[in-house]
């Protein structure tokens, strides 16, 4: 590598007289222990050709590479993690010597330090995301596997300053942080937490496509790759029923579903209207009791209900709305099972959408145009039906990820503060919040 060979071990000799000593015998000894057999591994099936240096010096990746493992607290990474002396040791080395043995050291120190780095900022922060699956979640790659990404990449540079195993959000709110981020600590507080979020989020999920809610925005975004191709308002659950960071495969759609109200919302502002206007109530709203919460549950007569004993939260009682242009769920609801009972819907208050601020859920995610969304899930036509409570499966599971993030940051560097309607940022405290050092103050 640059004048040698990585991996060039001595070949026995036929001759009578000794082999002659294999260079860099220090750093092929290095490459043979055990705790290196990726790194091995990686160089071998490459033909031995260098990564991070060309022409006898750093390549611009590697500088990129390198202010990345110097600004690492940014990431609550510690140096140690990520052998930083070790990397600025070599680096200067080779840069001073420029022989092929240090720029050899150079090249494994860089390697090295990168798939720490990978490891470590794709792990998932705890607390940031409830998944459905294993499969949604950002994967740890082994120092083989994060190394032969990294090398199929089109450009290396842009890999690296883009950080691209990470969400394409990633980057853009790292550098924002390092260019702001030490103002205060509150600010310090909410770029740590937005980072951990995006964290929890993989760089391509399973399968491409995928779609990316934003509740402290309230606005989701359709992915294909790490490019949205669309976007539109949602509204997001109230302070008191927030809608949780969670992820999950958006499988079927519900066509004319019946809305089964909360219990909460059964005792705290249906059942209070029933006693003030008695059955009539019900039946101008097309609400139904039903016996239980199961699906072969059967209707109740509501005089055999005692709608006091509901009101002051003494049972709880399952109504359902039946579909219509007052359903609450609108035409069309979009199923992630969860236990959470969270799901994306249609909505007939559309005017909502108007408000700057769109919290008004029970937790779901009311959407500005279902129809819209239902084509670029089903990558067609929108089905349709009559009667209630339609199932239609997706052609293909769609990943769903609804995170909470309150910055948003500008080409320029500089960010735009979202708000933080839940209090998360301050009172959320993510275990590497904790941090306060090691970020560049400026403007």
């Amino acid at each position: 590598m640059a004048a040698s060979c990585l991996l060039a071990l001595p070949q026995p000799s036929l001759a009578a007289a000794p082999a002659p000593a294999a260079p860099h015998q220090l750093l092929q000894a290095e490459l043979l222990r055990p705790a290196n057999a990726e790194l091995r591994q990686f160089y071998f099936y490459r033909d031995n050709r260098p990564l991070w240096t060309a022409q006898g010096q750093m390549t611009p990746a590697a500088r990129a590479l390198a202010h990345l493992i110097d600004t690492a607290a940014l990431d609550d990474i510690r140096p140690e993690q990520v052998f930083a002396d070790e990397l600025h040791s070599a680096m200067a080395r080779a840069e001073a010597e420029r022989t092929p043995e240090a720029l050899d050291t150079a090249e494994l120190a860089l390697s090295r330090s990168f798939a720490a780095y990978v490891r470590l900022t794709r792990e998932t922060p705890d607390g940031v995301m409830l998944y459905e699956h294993v499969s949604l979640q950002p994967q740890e790659p082994g120092v083989a596997l994060a190394l032969r990404e990294a090398s199929r990449a089109p450009s290396l540079s842009d890999y690296v300053t883009k950080m691209a195993w990470l969400h394409p959000l990633y980057a853009p709110m790292r550098k924002a942080f390092e260019e702001a981020g030490g103002r205060d600590a509150p600010m310090r507080r909410a770029f740590l937490a937005n980072l951990a979020r995006i964290r929890g989020l993989p760089a391509v999920p399973p399968g491409g496509r995928y779609v990316l809610v934003n509740a402290a925005a309230a606005r989701l975004w359709m992915y294909e790759g790490d490019r949205p191709v669309d976007s539109m308002k949602v509204v997001v659950g109230r302070t008191d029923h927030q809608t949780p960071m969670m992820s999950g495969y958006i499988r079927y759609a519900i066509l004319n579903p019946y809305w089964n109200l909360p219990a909460d919302f059964t005792r705290d502002r249906l059942a209070p209207r029933v006693l003030k206007g008695g059955e009539a109530y019900l039946r101008k709203g097309g609400y139904q009791v039903m016996s239980d919460w199961t699906d072969h549950a059967t209707l109740v007569d509501p005089q055999m209900i005692d709608w006091t004993a509901i009101a002051a939260g003494a049972t709880d009682l399952r109504v359902r709305q039946l579909p219509g242009a007052g359903n609450s769920m609108g035409r069309v609801k979009f199923e992630f099972p969860n236990q959470l009972g969270i799901y994306l819907h249609d909505t007939p208050e559309q005017e909502l959408m108007g408000k700057e601020t769109r919290l008004y859920s029970s937790g779901c995610v009311r959407l500005e145009d279902a129809q819209r969304l239902g084509r670029w899930l089903f990558q067609g036509a929108m089905p349709a039906a009559d009667a209630p409570e339609q199932r239609v499966d997706l052609p293909k599971v769609v990943p769903v990820y609804v995170t909470y993030l309150t910055l948003q940051p500008q080409d320029d560097g500089q960010v735009i503060v979202l708000g933080d309607p839940y209090g998360r940022d301050a009172a959320a405290e993510p275990a590497f919040a904790a941090q306060t050092g090691g970020f560049k103050a400026s403007r």
